[in-house]
């Protein structure tokens, strides 16, 4: 049977290898063992995977290495369900296949891992640990590898724990497992152990070596790493040297990196390709350009990933002419523009350009299954704020019968977020829930879609459905109930996150300072600020800028000072945040100061830097000087004023008499002028009498819509206040008409951790009594559920009534007093 070995190797058709299965049949050698395990292999080589089932079912007595080679045939053809089931269905039968072999549990580890089901994988193990093939080193080092790819690290390493003797292929894959899921340093960690055993390394394993050290940028460890391939004289190797290559750029070392590139003399593609996105991962892209010139030279063939590098610094460059040249190069080299890669990254390259056009002719050239360059379209519009063009051709792929996928779906969610469409964004949910599509990045997206959108009952809803929550869901929750006011329930989760010992970040606590500033919780800043400096958080910009605000809203002006010098390099925003602390606290000579210092440090002021120095004039009716900065941005630094500037500085001129000086400005304004402007003017016109110019202004506020019933009570008031009830009476009817209706105010106080929040003065007596029973009642549920809860009421012309509680739940509390009181005026 040897003999005919040789003839398996020159079978290069189907047609020849089933001229020699015929041979073997009328010789009657198709039934020897090795002859049938040849036949197996060959038939699945050439595609025939049937003919392979064939060969295996007919044999009058197949052994275990048969049905192991059988099994490998399906595995190479990635039918990883059909090695599960031939598997299961031969354990079930009982069959001495499957018994004493630990040749064939790698290749079923394998299918496991292909099917990604770990419930599979864990009864399998069971099966090897009752064969008693655990210390199988083959086995051991698969299954070290299934935990891995499965992202169930802990699993992998009790199996590498377990293991008896180690050598450097289970070393290697347990080391391959950690940098794979991301965790670098504790795969240093266990190579660093693995040098203490006295194992030494080889070039597979100081592939993901040099993966983790350009990961965590460690240039101490790079260098250690580059040296000990030097030592052991691993240079030739091209694979590892486009590693280090690669090391050295993510370690910021460029210089270093370009040097090794240097040394190399024979140059694969691979190497320049490194070499060209080393230069792109550094932001220099003149240089990544040059490099692939010089490849051309070399006349050494790019392929489609150097082509993609090279379209990537193109477009960062903005270079039209190069990138066309680049797009003629991929189709007269016949590149494969209709590739998931090449594709992608031509539209990306047109898209950085503004060809919208041509992003679309490639797109359909593509053609319309590529779900790739749909989602590089969709996600340039969402980001460019181009969110009616997102969302269009979110709909037009839909239309067109392709499936999104989590990118898609997250981009367009982010694009009807930010154009506040709330009904796009419910169709995409509704879409989701009917797939079933529960993944954690397109539930945030969502969470925050419906935050900004002002429905942060229904991202708490979603939020609640995360059985699993990252700190990415945590932050956008808080960060949504901040955003919408909720900060009481935004503190909440931060305490709940704290106390179950939930990771922490600086967005965690960026949300938090905020929430406590939204409602002045100066005892709860201050904690936090506590934790922050525990945590190592401190020193960060903007942290430091968050909690310069939070003190100085909170009424601690010098914990505020101390804060803001403490960071070392200001920022504009921080500059801004500390001029309009402040002006909030009337200290206007503080401000300007403040300003000029900042003007000396060499930083120049923005829009909001103006807007906060104008605030801060205008709170201390400093008439000079807030003119002096009005036309300073204006003449010295450019800066067209916006609403806000103009609303500010008609108020300061308003409030100090100056009426005629307010409209001057005004008239100067040539966009339509806003309803805030005229409101401020209107203002100063009610303090100092000037009914000459309320009508004119009533006129013109009657032509402005807007949903603000301030202006409307005030010019109401004003006419009141002159005896005119008629004209006082027909604003009143026109705001009920249009469907507006006066807020009520209210005013928060912390005392000893616990929160009072008072109702406005305008609520009825009737309306009071519903407001006592339901107090009442709430007491009395709230202390049969344990918590230590007491109300009261106030009557007098300026409070109402309010509720302080300890620990049960404001959110609850806001629901319920919604749903028994037909107003809001139990506020929370």
């Amino acid at each position: 049977m040897t003999l005919y070995m040789p003839l398996f190797r020159t079978c290069s058709t189907l047609r020849r290898l089933t001229q020699l299965h015929a041979h073997l049949v009328v010789t009657s050698l198709h039934n020897n063992p090795l002859a049938s395990t040849k036949l197996l292999e060959s038939y699945s080589q050439m595609g025939s995977l049937q003919s392979s089932r064939l060969v295996f079912y007919t044999h009058p007595s197949p052994d275990s290495f048969m049905f192991s080679v059988l099994i490998k045939c399906h595995l190479w053809n990635h039918l990883f369900r059909e090695v599960l089931s031939l598997f299961n269905h031969h354990i079930q039968m009982g069959s001495k296949l499957t018994q004493n072999c630990a040749f064939l549990y790698p290749s079923v580890i394998r299918a496991v891992t292909g099917v990604g089901e770990l419930i599979v994988g864990r009864k399998l193990h069971g099966r090897i640990l009752k064969s008693g093939f655990c210390e199988d080193r083959v086995i051991g080092t698969s299954l070290v590898g299934m935990y891995g790819e499965l992202c169930f690290l802990r699993d992998a390493k009790k199996v590498f724990d377990e293991m008896c003797v180690r050598d450097l292929v289970l070393w290697s894959s347990i080391i391959s497992c950690y940098v794979e899921n991301g965790v670098y340093r504790e795969g240093l960690e266990m190579f660093r152990s693995m040098i203490c055993e006295g194992i030494r390394p080889d070039s597979v394993m100081l592939l993901s070596v040099a993966e983790a050290c350009g990961k965590i940028g460690c240039l101490r460890l790079a260098k250690s790493v580059h040296g000990y391939v030097m030592r052991e004289g691993m240079v030739g190797d091209g694979s590892l040297s486009n590693s280090l290559i690669v090391m050295y750029s993510q370690c910021g070392y460029l210089c270093r990196a370009k040097r090794l590139f240097e040394c190399i003399d024979d140059r694969s593609t691979s190497c320049w390709t490194s070499m060209i996105s080393a230069y792109n991962q550094n932001e220099c892209f003149e240089e990544a350009l040059d490099v692939f010139i010089k490849m051309q030279d070399s006349e050494v063939e790019p392929n489609d990933v150097t082509m993609i590098s090279v379209l990537n610094s193109c477009a960062r460059l903005g270079r039209l002419k190069e990138g066309k040249s680049v797009h003629c190069f991929v189709l007269r080299n016949a590149m494969g523009v209709t590739g998931l890669d090449l594709g992608p990254a031509l539209i990306d390259f047109y898209s950085a350009c503004w060809k919208m056009s041509s992003c679309e002719k490639l797109l359909h050239s593509i053609g319309n299954e590529n779900i790739v360059s749909w989602n590089t379209l969709i996600s340039f519009y969402a980001r460019e704020g181009l969110n009616d063009e997102a969302m269009a051709f979110f709909a037009c792929m839909v239309a067109k019968g392709i499936m999104p996928d989590s990118f898609s779906l997250a981009s367009s969610i982010s694009a009807s977020a930010s154009s506040g469409s709330i009904q796009f964004g419910q169709q995409i949910h509704g879409h989701v829930m009917k797939r079933g599509f529960f993944d954690e990045f397109v539930q945030n997206s969502l969470m925050d879609m419906y935050s900004k959108c002002g429905f942060a009952s229904s991202a708490y809803t979603i939020f609640n459905k995360i059985k699993h929550k990252s700190i990415v869901a945590w932050n956008c929750m808080i960060c949504g109930f901040s955003q919408n006011g909720i900060s009481v329930e935004a503190l909440s989760l931060f305490d709940e996150m704290f106390k179950n010992r939930l990771e922490i970040n600086k967005v965690t606590f960026l949300s938090a300072i905020q929430a406590c500033s939204n409602l002045g919780y100066l005892d709860k800043g201050k904690w936090i600020h506590h934790k922050i400096i525990v945590t190592g958080n401190q020193n960060d910009l903007y942290i430091d800028t968050a909690l310069v605000d939070m003190y100085a809203k909170c009424g601690d002006l010098q914990t505020a000072q101390k804060v803001f010098d403490s960071i070392v390099e200001k920022s504009v925003v921080s500059w801004s945040t500390m001029i309009a602390a402040h002006g909030i606290h009337g200290q206007i000579n503080a401000a300007t100061s403040l300003f000029h210092k900042m003007v000396l440090s060499n930083i120049k002021p923005n829009e909001v830097t103006f807007m906060n120095i104008l605030s801060a004039c205008r709170h201390a009716g400093s008439v000079k000087e807030g003119k002096f900065y009005f036309n300073t941005m204006r003449d010295y630094y450019g800066i067209v004023p916006n609403v806000e500037h103009f609303a500010s500085i008609v108020d300061l001129l308003s409030r100090a008499g100056d009426i005629n000086g307010a409209y001057e400005i005004i008239k100067s304004i040539r966009t339509p002028v806003a309803a805030s402007i005229w409101g401020a003017l209107l203002n100063g016109c009610r303090i100092y009498g000037r009914m000459d110019m309320i009508e004119y202004i009533a006129e013109e506020l009657g032509g402005i819509s807007t949903d603000d019933t301030g202006y409307y009570t005030l010019l109401s008031n004003i006419y009141a206040e002159g005896g005119n009830w008629y004209e006082s009476r027909k604003v009143r009817s026109k705001m009920e008409g249009m469907g507006l209706k006066k807020v009520p105010g209210y005013s928060t106080v912390e005392i000893d951790r616990k929160i009072y929040r008072f109702g406005s003065g305008d609520t009825s007596e009737w309306q009071m009594k519903e407001i006592c029973m339901f107090l009442e009642n709430f007491q009395s549920l709230a202390q049969e559920q344990g918590s230590d809860v007491e109300c009261f009421m106030f009557n007098n012309t300026t409070t109402r009534g309010g509720v302080f509680f300890d620990d049960f739940s404001v959110y609850n509390l806001q629901r319920e007093a919604s749903n028994h009181i037909g107003n809001k005026s139990v506020l929370l």
